[in-house]
C-alpha cells in the first residue's frame, strides 16, 4: 500500500514545486518594476545627481563587490542594479558594479571550503577549489575594467545587442511586452500603497520593499531548485566534469541556470574537490561555466522593463553577459592566463592549510577591508 501511494506524492510534490518556481521567478520581475518605478518617483529626473558619489568607476566596483559580499547573491546584486538602470542610474556607472558583482559572489563557496579546516589536506584541495574563482574574477576585473574605463567596448556592444533585440531607443515595446502587461498590474497596487506617504518617500518604500521581495524570492527559487535539480546535478557533474574542459563549462553554466545561483553550482564543487573526488584542473571551468550561467537572472530581470527604458535594463545585462563570457573566451583561451588563478590559488591555500588564520585573514582583507579602505581613499579624494 505504501509503495501505490509514495509514487502519486513524487509525482505531485514536484509539479507543485515547479508551479512554486514559475510564481517566485513571476514575483522577482514584479520585484525589479517596483525597484524601478520608485527610483524614478524618488529621484524624478535627478538619477544621474543622486549617483554622482559612484561615477567613478572604482567606487562602482567596491560598492559591487562589497554589496555582493555581504548579500552573499551576485543574483540579488544584479537583479537591484537592472531596476536602478531601468530607473534612470546610467549603464556606464553601473558596468563595474556589475563587475564587483563577480567578485564578491565568490565569498559564499570560500567560506563553505572552511568546512574542511580541520584536515589539512582536504582544506588545502577545497580551499584552492574556491578561491580559483576569486582568482579568475580578480584577473578579469583587472583586464578589462581598465579597458572598459577607457573605449567602453562592453558598454557599446552591449547597447548594439539591447537595440537589436528591443528595436531601438524610440521604440516603444509595452504592446508586445506579455511579462509587462502581467506584471504590471501588482506593481501599481505595491505603487498605490506607497503613495500614502509623501514623495521621495513614497519613492525610497517602493524601492526597499522591491529589494525585500527580490531577497525573499531568490532565497526561495534556491531552495525549491535545490531541493528539484541538486540531484540531478551532481549525476551532471560526474557525467560532465570528466570528459573535458569544454563540457565542463557547459555543466556550470547548465546547472547554474538551472539553479540560478553561481554560489550555489560553485559551492557543491568545494565539498567534492576537498574530498578528492574532482582536482582543481576539472572544478576551474566548471566555475567558469557558472560565471556565465549567472547571469540568467539579470536577463530575467530585464524583461520587466519597456518602453524607453527597456533598452538600458537590457543593456546591462548584455553587458554583464559579455564581460562573463569574454572573459572565459580570452582568459581561458591563452594558456598563460589561464594558468594564472590555477597558480594563485594552489599556492594560497598552501600557505592556508600551513597557516589556517590567513585563509580567514584572505577573506577579511580581500572581501570587506582593503575595499573599505578604498572606499574610504576614493571619498576623499
Amino acid at each position: 500500500m505504501s509503495q501505490a501511494v509514495d509514487p502519486g506524492r513524487r509525482q505531485k510534490s514536484p509539479v507543485l514545486q515547479w508551479i512554486g518556481v514559475l510564481v517566485l521567478i513571476y514575483l522577482l520581475v514584479v520585484a525589479v518594476g517596483m525597484i524601478g518605478a520608485g527610483f524614478k518617483s524618488a529621484t524624478g529626473e535627478r538619477a544621474e545627481e543622486l549617483f554622482a558619489f559612484a561615477t567613478n568607476p572604482f567606487m562602482g566596483l567596491i560598492v559591487g563587490t562589497v554589496a555582493t559580499a555581504l548579500i552573499q547573491s551576485s543574483s540579488t546584486v544584479t537583479s537591484i542594479i537592472v531596476g536602478l538602470v531601468a530607473g534612470g542610474l546610467p549603464v556606464a556607472t553601473a558596468v563595474p558594479m556589475v563587475m564587483g558583482a563577480n567578485i564578491g559572489t565568490t565569498i559564499t563557496n570560500t567560506l563553505v571550503s572552511l568546512g574542511h579546516v580541520r584536515d589539512n589536506d582536504e582544506f588545502k584541495k577545497a580551499f584552492a577549489a574556491a578561491t580559483v574563482h576569486d582568482f579568475f574574477n580578480l584577473l578579469s576585473v583587472i583586464i578589462f575594467l581598465p579597458v572598459e574605463i577607457l573605449f567602453h567596448p562592453l558598454e557599446r556592444m552591449g547597447l548594439a545587442l539591447a537595440n537589436a533585440l528591443v528595436g531601438g531607443g524610440s521604440m516603444s515595446v509595452k504592446d508586445f511586452n506579455v511579462v509587462k502587461m502581467v506584471t504590471s498590474p501588482l506593481v501599481n497596487v505595491f505603487k498605490a500603497g506607497t503613495h500614502v506617504l509623501p514623495a521621495p518617500f513614497d519613492g525610497i518604500l517602493l524601492i526597499l520593499l522591491g529589494i525585500a521581495l527580490i531577497f525573499l524570492t531568490i532565497a526561495f527559487i534556491g531552495r525549491l531548485l535545490k531541493q528539484l535539480m541538486v540531484g540531478r546535478a551532481k549525476d551532471i557533474l560526474h557525467m560532465a566534469i570528466g570528459r573535458g574542459p569544454i563540457a565542463g563549462i557547459l555543466a556550470g553554466m547548465l546547472i547554474t541556470i538551472l539553479v540560478q545561483s553561481s554560489s550555489t553550482t560553485t559551492s557543491l564543487m568545494v565539498p567534492l574537490a576537498g574530498a578528492g573526488v574532482f582536482g582543481l584542473a576539472q572544478v576551474y571551468p566548471f566555475t567558469l561555466g557558472a560565471n556565465i550561467g549567472t547571469c540568467i537572472t539579470a536577463l530575467l530581470a530585464a524583461t520587466a522593463v519597456s518602453g524607453a527604458d527597456a533598452v538600458p535594463a537590457l543593456e546591462i545585462a548584455m553587458v554583464h553577459l559579455l564581460y562573463n563570457t569574454l572573459g572565459v573566451v580570452i582568459i581561458y583561451g591563452i594558456p598563460f592566463l589561464c594558468r594564472l588563478p590555477i597558480i594563485g590559488a594552489e599556492n594560497l591555500a598552501v600557505v592556508a592549510a600551513e597557516r589556517k588564520y590567513l585563509a580567514f585573514a584572505y577573506i577579511i582583507a580581500v572581501f570587506f577591508l582593503i575595499p573599505g579602505i578604498l572606499l574610504g581613499i576614493t571619498a576623499l579624494a
